[in-house]
């Protein structure tokens, strides 16, 4: 196929900016065919946006049996997400999921052993940070072992900032039973990733969080984790779409380096040995090891949702690679509903052995209470330059 046909389930926030980029020519593997939603307001806005070039269909699965495209982008609400992602599969149509890849890990187990069956389909997810080339460069350094081994993860992912407005914007927003979580499942998702990605997955979770602190919400807008490796190494996790000038700070100690990744870009500060050797042989009480700036190279790329989506494209026409597999996603998933029965209980969770029925059956006890709001104005918004990420 010279073009690759595209559909997309859901023209809201992130399902709109997705469309307007496909059809701007962003994505060249890719035409704009087909889009589908249940609200006809949406229909309309796209039939007026695309003109006549563009097929609407108001139920995903009358666009996915049209025989009129060949991938699909999911931007739904959350506890879809699986649900739709497995209805490509099975009709062998690739798929690109929105993050998070699902609400709770049982079912995004279902949908990824719906996609080993479909080797075929070209399954990726939307982890657009990864394309970071400061988080690139902060995997390459961590990962390689160049520096030793982790010691601590630090983490304040504050600038989510998000006004009462947001929230309004629709009645399933930062609802149980609509969302199935806050921050932690709609903002952070990208971080969880990238902090798993970049460290590795942490064994052990203690969290607090708050609901609705700073919001008239059910779901969190708080939170502060703490975690275990494998290694022994521990790392601090904070986040919060209430404050309103915000801070984004990503701290990584290793045996012999130190890595930071902020507004001013990426730096490491390299030890002349490690804190393990220096501390065998100094004799000075208030000794303090040698150390110097590296001069680390960036490519200065972060193509963001269209490099994801570019990737995909090329994964589907020439085998290369994908910035994310969507069977990936269940990993900051996993972290996320760790911090979430974490904080529920009051106790720690064995993230190794999370115990996913366990979680599935308190987060239903909050759906069953969950609220939907009334004379909610639906509003779709434009989502560009409001991801949070190092510069």
């Amino acid at each position: 196929m010279e073009k690759i046909r595209l559909g997309i389930i859901g023209i809201g926030n992130m399902g709109s900016n997705h469309a307007r980029s496909i059809f701007k020519g962003n994505c060249p593997d890719f035409l704009l065919s087909a889009v589908a939603d249940i609200n006809p307001a949406r229909l309309e806005w796209a039939k007026n946006e695309f003109g006549g070039t563009v097929e609407l269909f108001s139920t995903a699965e009358a666009m996915l049996d049209s025989g009129k495209i060949d991938a699909c982008i999911v931007a739904v609400p959350h506890y879809d997400h699986p649900k739709y992602v497995i209805e490509c599969l099975k009709r062998g149509i690739h798929v690109m999921c929105e993050k998070p890849a699902g609400v709770y890990t049982l079912d995004v187990r279902r949908m990824n052993a719906e996609a080993e069956k479909h080797p075929d389909v070209v399954f990726g997810m939307m982890f657009n940070q990864r394309t970071n080339c400061v988080y690139r460069k902060m995997r390459e350094l961590v990962q390689s072992g160049v520096y030793g081994g982790l010691r601590r993860t630090n983490w304040i992912i504050t600038d989510w900032y998000r006004p009462q407005a947001y929230f309004d914007s629709g009645n399933w927003r930062a609802t149980w039973s609509g969302e199935g979580g806050g921050v932690l499942l709609n903002q952070a998702p990208h971080n969880l990733d990238l902090w798993q990605w970049i460290c590795g997955m942490p064994v052990k979770i203690s969290a607090h969080m708050k609901f609705g602190k700073w919001h008239d919400i059910e779901v969190e807008d708080d939170v502060t984790a703490y975690c275990e490796y494998e290694n022994g190494a521990t790392g601090v996790f904070v986040t919060t779409t209430g404050d309103a000038r915000g801070t984004n700070r990503f701290e990584i100690q290793l045996d012999r380096a130190k890595i930071v990744a902020d507004y001013s870009g990426l730096s490491v500060i390299e030890y002349d040995m490690t804190e393990q050797e220096f501390s065998a042989t100094n004799k000075v009480p208030f000794g303090s090891i040698g150390a110097h700036r590296a001069e680390i190279e960036l490519d200065g790329e972060n193509p963001q949702h269209d490099g994801v989506l570019r990737a995909w494209g090329g994964a589907i026409l020439r085998g290369e690679p994908l910035v994310a597999h969507g069977s990936e996603g269940i990993y900051g998933l996993t972290i996320s509903n760790a911090i979430h029965l974490s904080a529920w209980l009051g106790k720690e969770i064995d993230v190794k052995n999370l115990d996913e029925e366990l979680f599935y059956s308190e987060l239903q006890k909050r759906v069953a209470t969950s609220r939907r709001k009334e004379h909610v104005v639906e509003q779709v918004a434009d989502t560009s330059g409001t991801y949070s990420g190092a510069k």
